[in-house]
């Protein structure tokens, strides 16, 4: 149906953004592979985000949010529907004092800072440098966009998004806005239970007043920590694995001797074991069969079934 003249025109015609047709998603993925989207569209501002998903809603078209494409694969045979990037939500200000997050004690105040999906992480970690706040350093070099990384529960060196939201919106599957505080939020590993169909558009995140040298150095810790140990350098899209109790995923696959194994352009990275790299020209395709060779060399060899963190989608070719 998205290829329908007549519907692309009607997709069009409720301005809900930037709208590119048959394309490929290689160009909008952190790992550079991936076939192409019957429609691949930006909205900016919540309201275009609102007209687009009722009017998709209303015509039965498949559709996902992709966040800022990083931590996804899309396979090389497309996707059939829409998929809506939130990279142009960039709001980010700070709202209001609050009670303290979990983490930080209910006694304390914090500082609220709202953002919206698609605001980076390195946006927001320097935004909170200039404002002098703490508690996003862990953010630190993290691939992704407030969105996605919300959902998922991202996290590093011993904190998580559950340690600092406040609060989230979402745009339920009805198309509908809704606000959900903190108490209401139940956060997993990697993972944020949600409706099914539910888009993160806004979070706000409870920091508190720091020393701005103090933050800065934390920060640059963990940048030199992250070059030293991931493949900053080369294109990936960040860690494959989640971490099984009792041993990361990457010391796993390192033990296994499948550091450096490749299938195609995709590459299991010399750096980190949980990382796969894009060699240059690799598919979606080669990406997916290591990832499936990695799976199988440490069932058999630990006995354990390697849970994905990244997120596949699409058509095989």
């Amino acid at each position: 149906m998205v290829a329908d003249r007549h519907f692309k025109d009607e997709l069009i015609g409720i301005d809900a953004g930037r709208v590119l047709f048959d394309e490929p998603m290689s160009a909008h993925t952190s790992m550079g592979v991936g076939g192409r989207a019957d429609a691949l569209i930006f909205p900016d501002a919540l309201d275009r985000l609102g007209a687009l998903v009722s009017f998709l809603l209303r015509e039965g078209v498949p559709y996902l949010p992709v966040g800022n494409g990083t931590n996804l694969i899309v396979k090389d045979g497309g996707f059939r529907g829409v998929l809506i990037s939130l990279e142009a939500l960039q709001g980010l200000e700070i709202r209001k004092r609050g009670p303290g997050s979990v983490a930080q004690g209910a006694n304390d105040i914090g500082i609220r800072v709202h953002a919206q999906a698609g605001v980076s992480f390195s946006a927001l970690v320097d935004f909170s440098v200039r404002e002098s706040l703490a508690g996003m350093e862990f953010c630190a070099g993290i691939p992704g966009s407030v969105g996605g990384g919300v959902q998922m529960n991202a996290g590093a060196w011993g904190r998580e998004m559950k340690d600092v939201v406040a609060s989230i919106s979402i745009l339920d599957a009805d198309g509908r806005m809704k606000d959900i505080s903190r108490k209401d939020l139940l956060f997993e590993y990697r993972r944020l239970e949600l409706p099914e169909g539910a888009i993160i558009t806004d979070a706000d995140f409870l920091l508190v007043r720091g020393e701005k040298g103090a933050i800065r150095g934390r920060i640059s810790e963990i940048a030199v920590a992250r070059r030293e140990r991931h493949p900053v350098a080369q294109r990936s899209a960040g860690s494959v694995f989640k971490n099984p109790p009792g041993c990361p995923a990457g010391k796993m696959i390192e033990a296994a001797g499948l550091k450096g194994l490749r299938v195609g352009g995709a590459e299991v990275s010399q750096k980190h074991g949980n990382f796969i790299v894009n060699t240059g020209g690799a598919k979606a395709a080669d990406v997916i069969a290591l990832i499936d060779t990695i799976r199988e060399r440490i069932r058999d060899t630990r006995g354990i079934l390697l849970e994905q963190e990244l997120k596949i989608i699409g058509d095989e070719p």
